[in-house]
């Protein structure tokens, strides 16, 4: 597994946020084509918010955001680039962050995920919904459980 990387929006060097953001809109503007909901909401800018990545090849190819403003703590903008994919990227970060949040952890899956996400400990705790246009499922994991 290549060395995860995670900091506040402040503390990222320019040009790594810039490929953080260039993967982010990829994946969910262009590949997802999620236009109806801005890709840049301001939550990276807030304090509580940390960025986790994994680089290679000078390039961000997995990224995702913690976001600890309180009990509990929120995962998303999960991404990975295309040409990454079935390599456990997406794993080792959604693992490194559920192991760095104090408390337990919620995620807006898409449904379609909603197994992949059960192997870390997350379980289904409402109905699914719609947003961005795309199947969801609210889901939880405690931090009490070591993530697999």
């Amino acid at each position: 597994m290549p060395a995860i990387k995670h900091a506040s929006l402040a503390a990222i060097d320019p040009v790594t946020l810039y490929k953080i953001l260039m993967l982010r809109t990829d994946v969910f503007v262009h590949e997802q084509r999620i236009v109806d909901e801005p890709e840049l909401d301001g939550v990276d800018l807030e304090p509580f918010t940390e960025l986790y990545w994994i680089e290679e090849n000078n390039a961000v190819v997995a990224t995702l955001r913690l976001i600890n403003d309180g009990d509990p703590a929120h995962i998303g903008r999960v991404a990975t680039a295309r040409s990454a994919r079935g390599r456990g990227l997406a794993a080792g970060l959604i693992e490194a962050a559920v192991a760095a949040s104090p408390t337990a952890v919620e995620i807006s899956a898409q449904a379609r995920l909603e197994k992949w996400y059960e192997r870390f400990g997350f379980a289904r705790t409402g109905p699914n919904y719609i947003e961005a246009g795309i199947n969801h499922v609210p889901m939880r994991v405690t931090t009490t459980r070591p993530p697999r």
